[in-house]
Formats: C-alpha cells, sequence, structure tokens
C-alpha cells in the first residue's frame, strides 16, 4: 500500500495498536489491521476476549456494499436441557454448561478471505504467538479483573496457571503475561486457522472441554460456519446506517437511532423519548430474540418495540457484567470494519482449557430455559448476543464504531452516533461526553434505573418513567461502555477516536519503521 493509504484504526489497547501498525506498515488494509489488532487483544485481555469467544462484524466496502458476518457459536448437539431445567429455572452464570462453540477463529478466517489482502492474517497470528511467547505486559484493567475475581480464578485450575507468575502469586499490573501453550495454537492457526474446528487444535479443544464437563464435541467444533448476512437499515441523523441482524441485539438499534434523532425536540423532551424507548427495547429483546435459523422471529416487535411499552425486562438471577472488545478500521478507499469479539462475561465461563490455555466464553448463559420462548436452549442453536457493531453513510462520511457495554450497547451507541454523524463533529471530543445506561443487576441495580455520569441527564428530566429512578454517578464509569470509532470524509480526511473511559487509542498511519499514534503521543 504506497505512503498515505494507510488506514485509521481506534482499539482499547496499545499492543492493538502496534499490530496494527505492523499490519498496515506491510501494505495492509483496513480490515488486516483490524484483524491484527483483534489477535492481540485475545493475547493482552484474556478477561475480555479469546480464541474462545464468539465475533460479530460489519464491513463495508468501496462499492458502498455493507456486509454483516456473524461467527456465533452454537449448543452442543447433545446439551441436556431437561437435567438443566431440573437444577434451576435460568441457564447457570458461568461453568462449563455455558460454554458454545466459540466462533472467533471461523470470522476471522471469513473476514481474511472476503476482504484481506494475501498473507496477512498468517502474519498477524505469527504477530500474536510471539507475543504470548514473550510475554504481554500485564495492563492496569487485566490487573483489576484479576483482583475482582480472585475467588472464580482460583477454582479453575486453568485460570490460575495462565493467571500466576513463577512464584504462584497472582498477576499483577507490569508483570509479564506468559502463554506458551497459547503462543503454540496460534503459531499452528497461522498454517492453518481451520484447524480449530476440525485439526489438530479441535482435537485438542474437544479433549480438555469433555474432561471439563462440557457437552460440546469434536463433531461440534466441525459444524461451526461464519455466517454472512444481510444487515438491518435505517435512516437517521441525515445518514443511512446498517446494524447486524439476530442473534444480535442490533436488531433493536434502529428503533433508538430514530428516538435519539428526533427532531423539534428540547433536550429534556428527547432524552425523556430516547430513555422510554431503550426501556422498551431492552423489553422486546429480553422477549423475543433468539436464533433466526429454523423460527420465525417477531421482526416487528424488535425492530419497533412501542407496543411492548412500559414492560420490565426480566431479572437475570446474576449480574451479567461484561466484557467485549470492539475494533474499527477504515481506510482511504472506503473500505471500512466494526469488528466486535468477546468472552461474554469476565473471565468467560470462568474456565481456561490448560492444553491450549484458551479461555472459555459462556454465550450459553444468555439462553431461555422457558419452552417455547425465541431464545430457548435446543441442541445446535445459537443464543440471543449482545454484539452490536455499526456502519454509518452519507453523502459526505463514512463510519464505523462499536463499543463495549453488553446489554447497554445500543443505549451508548444512540447517544453518540448522531452528534459524530455531523462531519464537522470532533469524535474525540464526542466520546468525552457524558452518558447515561438504563437497567438493573447489569448495572448493579435491583431494579430498573437510570444510571447517569455528572450532567448527562437534564436535571429537568427526574425520572424517565414512573417507577424508573435516576442516580447520578460521582464521575465517568465504565459502566457506560468503550466506544471506537472512525470516520473518513468525502475531502479524504481520515479520523478516530477511542473513549477515555478506556485505556487505548488510535493509529492514524504507519510510517517505514511502525510506531504507534496515541492519543497524540508517538510510543
Amino acid at each position: 500500500m504506497s505512503p498515505g493509504h494507510e488506514p485509521v484504526l481506534a482499539a482499547p489497547h496499545p499492543s492493538a495498536l502496534d499490530a496494527a501498525a505492523r499490519a498496515a506498515g506491510r501494505g495492509g488494509n483496513a480490515v488486516d489491521a483490524a484483524l491484527a489488532a483483534a489477535a492481540a487483544l485475545t493475547v493482552v485481555y484474556p478477561h475480555q476476549c479469546s480464541l474462545g469467544g464468539d465475533l460479530i462484524a460489519l464491513v463495508h466496502t468501496p462499492d458502498g456494499t455493507v456486509r454483516a458476518m456473524l461467527s456465533v457459536g452454537a449448543a452442543a448437539q447433545h446439551v441436556d436441557v431437561p437435567a438443566l431445567r431440573a437444577a434451576d429455572t435460568r441457564m447457570p452464570a458461568q461453568g462449563p454448561q455455558t460454554v458454545t462453540v466459540p466462533g472467533v477463529v471461523a470470522g476471522w478466517a471469513a473476514l481474511a478471505a472476503a476482504f484481506g489482502t494475501p498473507g496477512a492474517l498468517p502474519a498477524a497470528l505469527r504477530d500474536a504467538a510471539d507475543l504470548a511467547r514473550q510475554g504481554a505486559t500485564v495492563s492496569a484493567g487485566l490487573a483489576r479483573a484479576v483482583r475482582a475475581n480472585a475467588r472464580r480464578i482460583a477454582a479453575d485450575p486453568g485460570l490460575s496457571a495462565l493467571l500466576s507468575g513463577s512464584d504462584g502469586r497472582a498477576v499483577e499490573e507490569g508483570d509479564a503475561l506468559l502463554q506458551p501453550r497459547l503462543a503454540t495454537v496460534l503459531d499452528e492457526l497461522a498454517d492453518d486457522p481451520a484447524s480449530f474446528y476440525q485439526g489438530a487444535v479441535a482435537g485438542t479443544l474437544a479433549v480438555g472441554l469433555r474432561r471439563l464437563g462440557s457437552p460440546l464435541t469434536a463433531a461440534d467444533l466441525a459444524a461451526h460456519r461464519a455466517r454472512w448476512a444481510e444487515p438491518l437499515t435505517v435512516e437517521a441523523a441525515g445518514m443511512r446506517w446498517w446494524a447486524a441482524p439476530p442473534p444480535s441485539q442490533g436488531t433493536v438499534l434502529p428503533a433508538l437511532l430514530t428516538a435519539a434523532a428526533a427532531a423539534d425536540l428540547t433536550e429534556p423532551e428527547r432524552t425523556r423519548l430516547l430513555t422510554a424507548r431503550c426501556q422498551d427495547a431492552s423489553a422486546a429483546r429480553d422477549r423475543l430474540l433468539g436464533d433466526p435459523c429454523g423460527q420465525l422471529l417477531d421482526m416487528q416487535g424488535l425492530l419497533d418495540p412501542a407496543p411492548l411499552a412500559g414492560a420490565l425486562p426480566p431479572k437475570p438471577s446474576f449480574r451479567p457484567s461484561g466484557d467485549t472488545v470492539a475494533v474499527t478500521a477504515v481506510d482511504p478507499s472506503g473500505l471500512a470494519v466494526s469488528l466486535i469479539q468477546s468472552v461474554y462475561q469476565t473471565f468467560g465461563s470462568g474456565l481456561c482449557e490448560p492444553d491450549t490455555g484458551i479461555v472459555l466464553h459462556n454465550r450459553g448463559s444468555a439462553f431461555s430455559l422457558v419452552a417455547g420462548h425465541p431464545g430457548e436452549l435446543r441442541p445446535g442453536v445459537r443464543p440471543p448476543h449482545t454484539l452490536c457493531p455499526v456502519i454509518g453513510r452519507s453523502d459526505v462520511l463514512l463510519l464505523a464504531a462499536g463499543c463495549q457495554g453488553g446489554r447497554a450497547q445500543p443505549q451508548i451507541l444512540a447517544q453518540t452516533l448522531p452528534a459524530l454523524a455531523a462531519p464537522d463533529a470532533d469524535p474525540v471530543d464526542v466520546l468525552g461526553r457524558p452518558r447515561w445506561v438504563l437497567g438493573a443487576r447489569d448495572i448493579g441495580f435491583e431494579e430498573q434505573t437510570l444510571l447517569a455520569e455528572p450532567v448527562s441527564v437534564p436535571a429537568s428530566t427526574p425520572s424517565v418513567s414512573p417507577g424508573v429512578p435516576v442516580v447520578v454517578a460521582e464521575a465517568p464509569t465504565d459502566l457506560a461502555g468503550h466506544l471506537q470509532v472512525v470516520r473518513l470524509a468525502r475531502d479524504g480526511r481520515l479520523d478516530a477516536a477511542s473513549d477515555p473511559r478506556a485505556d487505548g487509542g488510535v493509529l492514524h498511519r504507519a510510517p517505514a519503521t511502525p510506531r504507534t499514534t496515541v492519543e497524540g503521543t508517538t510510543v
């Protein structure tokens, strides 16, 4: 790729930016850079994403086409649903029964085959293997997760081995996180990504899953396919927006964007409308979202949740504190990608398969055990999913955005995307503005509550609806999400921003000697 044609990228960790810079320095495009960043994140952020998680992405091609990539793994063919129902009315929060087939590797391979440059993905996986072998530096965020989940880590030999130093103590910020077994797996995947599903890696992982008590088998791994799908679209805030279809909760985003962009409203009125719409969308998602394969979903109820106005979503039996990473990239050709991958909750299922060093996600905890529910647990079915990438385009601007934030992702996007649609907006300023999130146990409350960062809710909006209190946080909070955004203007100007609530930054360009520009500081 000639000078001046490198992609711009936003990601939540410096190592991801370094990996993207190397990919761009080798001549890679926006998708190559995003995949390099994504591979590095599975090494440095095992509490948030791993080879054992899922991936959903949207890609905008230079000809204006947008495609959705859903690499969401299914439940085991031999899952014992009656036994789970006999044990509880809800799915367990973590453990072997919550592990569905990991989709991230198949998603990487599909994106690379469709949009990458030859050899870019193998090179990125070898870079990630080197990072795992040499030892990534433990970040402040990972260290906090290790401290907060000490009991969970101690309960699993695989996680204990992964997150302990040679002296047996838990790793701390600044320590080297050595992952030699993961490095070996990444090297094998660089030679053949399909090995994760139908090769040596699959064989080792299947044996390990059985030892951990999971019903997943080698046949379940072999059956997985990353799937291309038509995204959902909506016109709002002067742009056309694309969101991921079911089983992604992106299905409810169009209604929220329409409310957020409503004209001729005062700010208190807009806040009241959007928060009420978020409440309705949350109820619709929890009642109507599921895997569209093999059943008809109530798409009208998801896309226009007004008939459920005032309905409260069911309370989860645990606090689903999601952990996710978003990577966004765009290059001057008009190729743009919003890629999100995740283990769902912190350290996923709470299990690390010891022979591969792979942390396993707990996406299966999102299934319902209620007979007839659209998200009912059934063999070979994909769970309802929180990952919610987005692409927007007008006559003068193209943008890709994605965020961490669990069930609140559509709410966070609805509050930020209309402002980002203005070509002269400063994305750094927009991402730094105060936000709010509406939830219950997912944001630390027993009842439906609006948690507001300071001045995010007008003082004249004391309540979003009867019985929904407003609690003002003392300062910006991680619960308001970590947003990553990149933009390409009609005049060729590229810009990007990484949420100040996270530890990431942006890659502006990759010079001949790769280096990374992080929020104005070259490192």
